[in-house]
This record gives C-alpha cells, sequence and structure tokens, in this order.
C-alpha cells in the first residue's frame, strides 16, 4: 500500500496550522507556548482520509526564522509539499528559505496555497498569483497549481483535499530498501507505556517483538508496541507516520536526531564525502574548513568543511567535498541534507551525501578526487567497484554494500555475482562476504613480484624469502586469511613457488658468483681437514680472510645442501667428519652399552668445547640418550 507524508512550508503566520486544522480537524500547535504566543515552535502532526481512501500522514512545520531548523527536520521524509503563502503579504523572507530548503531536499511534488482569501479582493488576489509565479520559475514548483483557500470560510478547502489526492496518485511507489531506518523528531513518555519516539519511517518496515538499535548511542531495544496515525499496528513500513513504544529505555536515552534501525546495520561516522550545491542567493562563497551547521534526517550537527579540490566553493557551483563532523552520525547514501551557516544562521546550500563512511581524505590529490566525482554519478556496477578499490588490502564487507550504495539485499547479491562472474571482484572470505578489487590482487602480484626480485638479488644464496618477512612488506590492515588467499592465488597461477615457509620466484636457483665458489672450496677444505677440532665460525672468517657476510651466506647453503653439519651456533664440522664419529660412537655403545664424556673425548682427541656440544648434538639428533654422567644408545 502506497503511504503518503503531506508537510507544509512558509512563512510565519501564513496559515499553515490552520489550513491542517480547516482540512483535517487536528490543531498541531500542541505546545502552551505555541497557544499563548500563537505562533507553532515545534513539529506538529496529523493525519486525513482522501476522497479516494487515501490514508496521508501530515507534518506541520514552524515558519519563523528562529525555527527553521525544526523545519528541516519536518521535511524529512515528505512526499508533497503544501508551499503556504498568505494573499495579504505574498513572498516573504521565510517563503523564499523553505522553497530552497525543500529543493535540496529533494522533494519532487508539490502545490501552491494561497492562505487568507477572505481578506484580500479578487484584483489583488490576481497580482499576488502573478508575483507566485515569478517566485516559482526555475523551481520543482513552476508548474504547480495555485489553489487560493480561506481557512475561516472554508473556501477553497474542497479544491485543495481535491488537488493532494491528485497528487498522491502521481507519487510514485518509494524504492525498496532492506534497511530499517526511523529518524526520530521527538521523544515523550506515556503513563503505563514508557518512552515513545515519533517519526517518519523512510525506508524499510518494522514489526512489534523486534530488537532495534537506536544510533549513534547504539543502544539496543524492543519495540513493544507500534502506532500508525493513531492506530495501534503490528507492522509499520516506508513512509508512514509511526510511534515506536520501546521496552524497558529511559527517556534520556533517545533524542531528536537519532536514527532508529535494526541492529548493526548502520555505522557511525564523524566523517562525510558529500556533493555540495552552494546556493547562488548567497552574498559571499564557503571557504576551507568553514564552520557550518549540517542537518541531515532529523539531526543538526556542527562541523568543518573540506574542500577536496579548491579553496572557496562559490555560489551557484556544486563540488564534492568532506565533512568533518564534530559528534557522529549514522547515514546510508543518497540521503538528503542541508548545511546552514554557523552564525549568522542561514541556509547556504545542500545536496545529497555519496560516502557515509568514508576514509580521510588529504586536499588536492588527484586520484581521490576523481574517484570521488566518479561516485556521484556511477551505475550500481561501478559504484561497488569503486569501494572496494578504495577498500584496498582492508577489504570491502558485504555488511557495509547496503549502507554505501543504498542497494536492498537482492539488487546486491544480483550485482556482485555479475561483478565476480566477470572477476573484477574477488571473494576473499565467503563465510564473512568479504571482497577484493581485481585491481588491489593485480597490485600484491606486482608487488610481490617486485619484493622477490629483490630479495633473490639481495640473496641469491637463500632458496626463498621467509613468509613472515613477506607479510611484513603489507600494511598492518591486510589480514593474515588475505594475505595466504592471495598468495595460493598466485601458487595457482604459477606466479611464485611456496613451501611451508619460504617463497620464491618460479624461475628462481641457488647459484655461486665466481668468488662464492672460491669461498665455498676453502670453507669445504677448511672444515675438513680440521677434523673434530675446526675452528669457531668467527675465526674461521679472519683466517681465511672473507667477507663474514658472504662467507655466512655460503656456509648456510652447505649446511643446507648436507656438506656441512651445524652443531650449534658458530660451530659447525664438516659432514663426513660427524658421519665418522657417529659410526664409531654407535659401534662402541653396541659393544659396551655405555660411554663416559672422559671416554668420549678419549674417542674424539679433542678438547672440552668441541666434546661437550658433540655430545649434545647426538642427543639432539635421538641417537644417545643422556642418564646422569653417562650416555647410551637411544632405542630406536
Amino acid at each position: 500500500m502506497k503511504q503518503i507524508i503531506l508537510g507544509t512550508a512558509g512563512h510565519i503566520d501564513h496559515g499553515k496550522t490552520s489550513l491542517i486544522k480547516a482540512i483535517s480537524g487536528y490543531d498541531t500547535d500542541r505546545l502552551k507556548e505555541e497557544k499563548q504566543r500563537g505562533i507553532t515552535i515545534e513539529l506538529g502532526f496529523a493525519s486525513l482520509d482522501l476522497p479516494s481512501g487515501t490514508h496521508i500522514g501530515i507534518v506541520d512545520v514552524p515558519g519563523h526564522e528562529k525555527f527553521v531548523k525544526n523545519m528541516v527536520a519536518g521535511a524529512t521524509g515528505i512526499d508533497v509539499v503544501a508551499m503556504i503563502i498568505a494573499a495579504d503579504e505574498g513572498v516573504m523572507p521565510q517563503t523564499r528559505e523553505h522553497l530552497e530548503i525543500c529543493t535540496l531536499l529533494g522533494i519532487q511534488y508539490g502545490f501552491i496555497v494561497l492562505t487568507k482569501i477572505d481578506m484580500v479582493d479578487n484584483e489583488w488576489a490576481e497580482l499576488v498569483k502573478e508575483d507566485l509565479a515569478e517566485f516559482v520559475e526555475g523551481t520543482f514548483l513552476e508548474n504547480a497549481p495555485v489553489i487560493p483557500v480561506s481557512s475561516v470560510t472554508g473556501e477553497g478547502i474542497p479544491e485543495f483535499i481535491q488537488a493532494l489526492d491528485s497528487f498522491c496518485s502521481k507519487i510514485s511507489v518509494k524504492k525498496p530498501s532492506g534497511l530499517f531506518r526511523l529518524p526520530v523528531d521527538r521523544v515523550f513518555t506515556m503513563k503505563g507505556f514508557g518512552t515513545v519516539i515519533t517519526g517518519t519511517l523512510i525506508s524499510g518496515k518494522i514489526s512489534v517483538g523486534e530488537t532495534v538499535m537506536i544510533y549513534p548511542g547504539d543502544t539496543k531495544s524492543k519495540i513493544r508496541g507500534l502506532q500508525v496515525h493513531d492506530q495501534q499496528v503490528n507492522t509499520a513500513e516506508a513512509g508512514m507516520r509511526t510511534a515506536i513504544n520501546f521496552q524497558g529505555i529511559e527517556k534520556a536515552t533517545v533524542n531528536r536526531g537519532d536514527m532508529i534501525a535494526r541492529l548493526e546495520t548502520l555505522k557511525n561516522s564523524f566523517m562525510l564525502d558529500i556533493e555540495l550545491h552552494l546556493l547562488e542567493s548567497n552574498v559571499r562563497p564557503v571557504k576551507n574548513r568553514d564552520r557550518v551547521r549540517f542537518h541531515t534526517g532529523t539531526s543538526e550537527l556542527p562541523c568543518n568543511v573540506i574542500l577536496l579540490d579548491r579553496e572557496t566553493l562559490e555560489p551557484g557551483k556544486t563540488a564534492v567535498i568532506q565533512l568533518r563532523l564534530d559528534a557522529p552520525v549514522a547515514c546510508v547514501k543518497d540521503d538528503r541534507f542541508v548545511i546552514r551557516s554557523y552564525s549568522p544562521v542561514r541556509t547556504l546550500g545542500g545536496g545529497r551525501i555519496l560516502n557515509p563512511i568514508p576514509k580521510k581524505h588529504k586536499r588536492f590529490k588527484d586520484e581521490t578526487n576523481v574517484d570521488l566525482y566518479a561516485l556521484a554519478n556511477a551505475d550500481e556496477e561501478t559504484l561497488i567497484q569503486l569501494h572496494a578499490k578504495d577498500a584496498g588490502y582492508a577489504e570491502v564487507a558485504y555488511s557495509d554494500l547496503p549502507i554505501v550504495t543504498n542497494l536492498s539485499g537482492k539488487q546486491l547479491d544480483k550485482y556482485l555475482k555479475l561483478l565476480l562472474s566477470k572477476q573484477l571482484l574477488i571473494q576473499t572470505d565467503k563465510e564473512n562476504k568479504r571482497y577484493i578489487h581485481q585491481k588491489t590482487f593485480e597490485t600484491f602480484m606486482s608487488k610481490i613480484s617486485e619484493l622477490l626480485t629483490q630479495y633473490h638479488s639481495a640473496h641469491p644464496l637463500k632458496s626463498g624469502m621467509p613468509k613472515g618477512e613477506l607479510k611484513s612488506k603489507f600494511p598492518p590492515i591486510m589480514s593474515d586469511k588475505l594475505f595466504n588467499h592471495l598468495l595460493n592465488a598466485m601458487v595457482k597461477s604459477n606466479e611464485i613457488v611456496l613451501t611451508e615457509n619460504n617463497i620464491r620466484l618460479p624461475g628462481h636457483k641457488v647459484t655461486l658468483k665466481a668468488d662464492q665458489s672460491g669461498i665455498k672450496k676453502k670453507i669445504i677444505e677448511t672444515y675438513l681437514n680440521s677434523g673434530l677440532q675446526p675452528p669457531y665460525f668467527k675465526e674461521l672468517s679472519g683466517t681465511l680472510k672473507i667477507d663474514p657476510r658472504e662467507s655466512k651466506n655460503v656456509l648456510m647453503l652447505l649446511v643446507k645442501e648436507g656438506s656441512i653439519v651445524k652443531v650449534k651456533e658458530e660451530l659447525f664440522f664438516h659432514a663426513d667428519v660427524i658421519t665418522d664419529l657417529k659410526t664409531r660412537l654407535m659401534d662402541f655403545l653396541k659393544s659396551n652399552s655405555e660411554i663416559t664424556t672422559p671416554k668420549f673425548k678419549e674417542m674424539t682427541g679433542a678438547s672440552r668445547k668441541y666434546t661437550i656440544p658433540l655430545l649434545e648434538y647426538f642427543d639432539d639428533e635421538n641417537l644417545t640418550i643422556r642418564v646422569g654422567d653417562i650416555r647410551q644408545l637411544r632405542k630406536q
């Protein structure tokens, strides 16, 4: 069923509240102060059954310049606006500002209501109509009907209702969205019920019994009851004026400007990427870091304007910029907003949100600006790709995509499937649904090839680069799971060879240079000739007069090949020498069952600094086992 919200707009004392009372019977001025002063201060709400059977909600907004922020909050979610202009005064300052705000909020449907016609003659009324035609020229109200009415005599009221009914038939059904969102415009307590909030449900639907979250405070609560137009309901849908009764929550926990949504479906952010149009009526440009008031939904937040590609934004111009907010807000792509000056307060411009959870951008960065302007005009596939590309090694999460694309679940799944089939996206985590862009993978492959090439050049005698060392070359945001996923993909495409601990390029082979071959020969001869009393490695480098780093690389290659045996740090033996000693030790233990340290020292003919490490080496190799002060042959 189509749900329609009518909103009023116009200057103070032009008869907005009186008109609503005339058509619906509701007096939307409910506050004592409003009754005393005769002006609307807070938002007022009513409902009306049209001749066609359509049931609409009505939002009455204040017209005084001091309460424009309330007007902006009330204009959120309205489908059709009745621009109220008194026949005896015509267009006034807030008439102009309210029309600008409605335009900035993207309202497309509306008509003009010329009130108080009982106070002027026909000739004057016609003159006012001529002025109105000039006033709305070039706006969404340019071809809208002008309906003269008198809330006092009732003249024109039937025609107004008929025009409203006609407009409701033209308004299209709201775009489906899986995200339930309701901006809070009023909070109060009712005896016997507890905390109640009201607002216009702008997307999705909700039912009694569901648990929701209040953003940005992230407070959770269960829905105890729902009302739509003063009627108890089990489910409320987009377009309905809705009252929610919460279970076990204090009034102070919720405020106007908060957003009600399902658990974990929105994200708070202190930054927003937006497309801002500055009104031509402004007398000065907006400068970088200007303080402004940001209005979206029913919230108002102070913030700084960050101009990313210029120093000033001139009146009448449009730019993609970043806002840095004083407090967090939970938004969705394409949410409309209004920006007003800090002091004195006046509407400056507005537009739509491009990215509700962006990174902090540096100014005058060409690639960033190109991508941000692309966001403003991207189709669905491009939009998803841009966010995946921007996420880089952090990956883009499926749970974030509804927020940054404003696509329903079915639409999102459709486009993801297309992008995966085209191999423009890679799914890196099926369980948690995470994705990277193909360009990120290409960057990864290039980086790996570059790093391995450098490593092989610097360490030609090493079979490959340690996996942990390679991982450390990438940003910390890159998870081990993603790193391993990408490595395995490169292995499958024969880009790299992956062993348990090392990674190498397929063409890499350990090769010795001419001078290294000489070092190899010297090392082997030295260890073979020195038998069981070889020099420690530090002594070896000095004796042979070779570069310690170069000789260590060659030595470790010989260890890997099996020509040299490492007994302990800095102590190495020729493999033939160890093999001979091992044979003699086994023969002795088979005949004598045990050997003492002095006896082993006698067998080796070496000093204690060699015999003890050799005994421990054979223990570690599981050849012998120590029992007190003797060694025995370990049972195999």
